[in-house]
């Protein structure tokens, strides 16, 4: 794992990503990072920690043919993932291998740059957004979104307390990190720091559908970074572990739960800044 980046799935993980985590979580968020950001047709879009490009492809489609997206990511498993897809009618997508720290692109190229729920990771944040008011045009503008705190997104609480209690303490980490920019003041402070004017932060919640707790439990041990918890545990052992763990969500998620599976509060802020 490049150490620029800390959250990476590794192997097949990029298409459980695709398959789980993009149409139940990323998704949603994505709708709401693209309708912030008002694109217009004809304008130049990058998509930075794209992913496998659930941003890019909508904001494609926003810009329309006359426009053009780039998409940036450091895990050339996920860029390739994203490529297999079908393209979306739209701006052609470009697929970019490399880091936010150091983006392989000119100066002033892009109308508005976004980034969903990956400035958090980011080893150097600053030089991350400078590296993104580098590359945006005078006028051009900056949306980005970070999770909110941990205790307002009650299934990752309850899976971070489930495994460090179930597998070794700090064996949340991962997950935790997830939240690691989760104050609105010092996220609005960083990137007007950086250079950005016109900085403001709307913090918002969306419910998330997963068809049961375990299902939930399932995914996240599969399709995210703590796939990495199990890599060399036996099997056996493996499966006693995610019962457990599985065992301490369901219950701390009762109230979430009902017959149709369950349904749980997310929060996220949605910085929105101009080139100053």
């Amino acid at each position: 794992m490049d150490e620029q980046e800390h959250w990476q799935v590794d192997g097949g993980g990029s298409v459980a990503y695709q398959r789980y985590l993009v149409p139940l979580v990323t998704a949603r968020w994505a709708v709401v990072l693209v309708d912030r950001a008002a694109l217009r047709a004809g304008e130049r879009v990058l998509d930075v920690a794209c992913g496998t490009g659930v941003v890019a492809r909508i904001a494609a489609q926003r810009v329309g043919p006359g426009g053009y997206v780039t998409a940036v990511d450091i895990n050339p498993e996920m860029l390739a993932v994203g490529r297999s897809l079908t393209p979306v009618a739209g701006a052609e997508i470009e697929w970019r291998d490399g880091s936010a720290l150091d983006l392989p692109l000119p100066d002033g190229a892009f109308d508005v740059v976004l980034c969903q729920l990956g400035l958090q990771f980011f080893a150097n944040r600053p030089t991350a957004l400078s590296e993104m008011r580098r590359v945006v045009s005078p006028g051009g503008r900056l949306v980005a979104s970070v999770y909110g705190p941990i205790e307002q997104n009650p299934a990752n609480h309850a899976l971070s307390v489930a495994l460090d209690r179930r597998v070794a303490p700090g064996a949340s980490l991962a997950k935790r990190s997830e939240h690691a920019l989760a104050d609105a003041s010092e996220l609005a402070e960083l990137v007007a720091t950086a250079g950005f004017a016109d900085v403001s932060v709307a913090t918002e919640t969306i419910t998330i559908d997963y068809d049961s707790p375990a299902d939930f439990v399932r995914i996240q041990l599969t399709a995210t970074p703590l796939a990495r918890l199990f890599a060399v545990t036996p099997a056996a052992e493996r499966e006693r572990i995610m019962r457990e763990v599985t065992t301490d969500v369901q219950a701390a998620l009762a109230r979430y739960t009902d017959s149709n599976g369950l349904h749980f509060p997310q929060v996220a802020h949605h910085v929105h800044a101009t080139h100053g």
